[in-house]
Order: C-alpha cells, then structure tokens, then sequence
C-alpha cells in the first residue's frame, strides 16, 4: 500500500468502478461519491490526498467543487485531476485556471491514470514529507507509520499517531483544540474540544516521560510540538 488516499468523484458508477479497481491494483485506498455535494463532505471528513472529479455531474459540477475546494484554505492544496468527456482546448483551459492540476479526457485507460495520478502527487507532495522525521531520538516513520525511540517501537493508537504526525510536521507552531480538531480528526467530527486533551495525555504517555516535554501546553492556546524547553 502507497498510504495514500484517493477520492473518486463521478456520478457513473461504471466509471468508479473501473478507476477503484486500478487504484486497489496500484496500491491506494480509495473513497467514492456519486455528485459533489457527497464528495464535499468526504473531502472534510477524511482529508483525501488527491482529488479525481467529473466535470459534468447533475447537482453541481467538478469544477464548481474545484473552485470552492481551492477558495478554501484548509483544501487548497489537495490536488484535483479533472475527469471530463470535453477535450477542446478551451475547455482544457477552463478546468486548469479553476484550480486543477490536471485533466483527463474520457475515455482513458486505467494505466494512463494511474500514471498522471503518480506525476501529480509528487509534484504536489513537498519534498521530504514521505521521509522519516527524527526529533531528540524520537523516530516517526510516514512509510510504516511506525513511531520507535532508539530502537524501540512504540504503541499508539490510530489517533495518537496521526496527531503525533501532524505535531512533529509543523513544529513550534502552537495550536488550538479546534485547529487541532480540523486537521487531525476533520471538519465534520462533532466531538468536545477536550477530547483533544485526552489524547494528548495518551500520546504523552506512549512516547514516555524522556520524550514528553516535546508536545508543550500553550496556555489560553493549545498545544505545540518543540525541541526548545520551556522555562
């Protein structure tokens, strides 16, 4: 598995279909969604790594959604291929200076996608982001998803990982719970601000007492992850 998450966009479903298949074949987990609205929301509930979406689909176009996803500053940057039977050159324009990254014309095959797919991932994944991050001997591999000190792996839950990752990723930045809700767990996820607090406690306890100081509590804040020790 790549680790990496696609959504399907298309109100075909013959059309989801085949794409999940090559997608599953190349290794990516995939969601599906008949029209924009459905993709919209799993968009913020699951933070897809790269968006593939029709452009005509009756309730709201692929390009109305790209528009919206691009205007909005916690999905700008996920990429978006568009899916289209148009092939004029106009048309192609159009769909790029909405915000696509790239655009396919139907029919394709399977391998053509899968290709454009790869390019426009590493052209869209900044450099190092797939590579292991190490702070103060605490080792969080993004290929593994393993989390280790020395040469000893830790256990966490899905959660910890993932806001272990978002932490060390954006280092001394400090967040609030609810910034802290929207990235880790999504837009959509109704749960108390304190939860954050329980998993902090949980993260700050699987990591251990050599390595906790590393995620500070910012008061009137949130939280923050830092090398540098408070006073």
């Amino acid at each position: 598995m790549t680790g990496k998450k696609v959504l399907i966009i298309d109100d075909e479903a013959p059309i989801r279909e085949m794409i999940a298949v090559a997608l599953e074949m190349a290794g990516y987990e995939y969601f599906e969604a008949e029209n924009a609205q459905h993709g919209h929301e799993i968009i913020v509930d699951h933070r897809p790594d790269l968006i593939l979406v029709d452009w005509m689909m009756p309730g709201g176009s692929g390009i109305e959604l790209t528009r919206r996803l691009k205007k909005d500053s916690t999905t700008a940057e996920i990429p978006v291929i568009m899916l289209t039977a148009k092939s004029e050159e106009d048309n192609k324009i159009q769909g790029l200076e909405a915000g696509a990254d790239d655009y396919i014309t139907k029919p394709f095959s399977p391998r053509e996608l899968v290709a454009r797919l790869k390019a426009v991932l590493r052209r869209a994944t900044p450099q190092g982001v797939d590579e292991p991050i190490e702070v103060d001997g605490l080792l969080l591999d993004p290929i593994s998803q393993r989390v280790s000190i020395g040469n000893k792996p830790l256990e966490m839950g899905p959660t910890e990982y993932r806001l272990l990752k978002f932490l060390m990723t954006h280092q001394e930045r400090a967040y609030s719970r609810a910034q802290l809700l929207d990235q880790v767990w999504g837009g959509n996820v109704y749960v108390e601000e304190r939860t954050v607090d329980v998993h902090i406690r949980r993260l700050r306890k699987a990591i251990g007492s050599t390595h906790d100081s590393l995620i500070q509590t910012v008061r009137g804040t949130g939280y923050r992850f830092s090398a540098k020790r408070t006073a």
